[in-house]
């Protein structure tokens, strides 16, 4: 079993960030579990120009750390996505990442299983976490489940036990999704909905211009 976690703060010891680390090495106790972090502040992010090329050829302009993110997260059974709230969103990182992941359009999480991470000090918490979950969602994962975390500047959250509590069993809940594969049928529904009547048609209508895209949809088995 594979999971992929990201961090989408550039603090590497900043609330996100710890509560992102302790389920690492909650996931590191499973035995058939091979997990990895990736910290944003370790990568190199160039922006999204919007030209289109990844449509067309399946891989962006850019040669930097994103795209062998992108390839981490294809061949992972499971992901884990946070990010601090920034005026009400995610931080500029993670947008970065959303923006040129290949999630939505090429349905990079089709079949995987997930966790929407956020945390937030004054307001917006929910808002950071919806964004994270429309991404999971649209781009054909199954949402394990989500962590809100409300924390003042600069203080562990781990501190809290039923912070710490809820992290557990949102790790254990993913690892019995994937080994158990659960279905969740009103997800499943919605997601077939986006795809059928909003992404396919949009696709298949450019044509040769989202061949890119035609061709990540077969190596997933997302034609359907």
């Amino acid at each position: 079993m594979k999971i992929v976690i990201v961090n989408g703060s550039n603090r590497k010891n900043g609330a996100t960030a710890l509560i992102l680390t302790e389920m690492y090495w909650q996931l590191k106790k499973y035995t058939n579990v091979d997990v990895q972090l990736f910290h944003v502040a370790d990568l190199e992010l160039k922006y999204c120009v919007g030209c289109g090329s990844c449509y067309k050829t399946g891989k962006c302009i850019y040669k930097d750390d994103l795209e062998n993110l992108s390839f981490c997260i294809e061949n992972a059974d499971g992901i884990i996505l946070g990010s601090p709230t920034y005026a009400s969103n995610v931080s500029g990182q993670t947008k970065v990442i959303i923006d040129r992941g290949h999630f939505v359009m090429e349905q990079l999480l089709y079949g995987k299983y997930a966790i929407s991470v956020a945390t937030y000090e004054n307001y917006g918490g929910r808002d950071t976490v919806k964004v994270l979950n429309k991404l999971l969602s649209y781009s054909g994962a199954k949402i394990s489940g989500e962590v809100v975390v409300r924390n003042k500047f600069n203080r562990n959250p781990l501190e809290d036990i039923r912070v710490k509590r809820g992290v557990y069993k949102k790790v254990n809940r993913l690892y019995k999704d994937i080994v158990g594969k659960r279905r969740y049928i009103f997800q499943n529904i919605k997601h077939f909905i986006v795809f059928r009547i909003g992404i396919k048609p949009f696709v298949l209508k450019k044509g040769l211009q989202y061949e890119g895209v035609i061709k990540h949809w077969e190596k997933r088995n997302r034609k359907g």
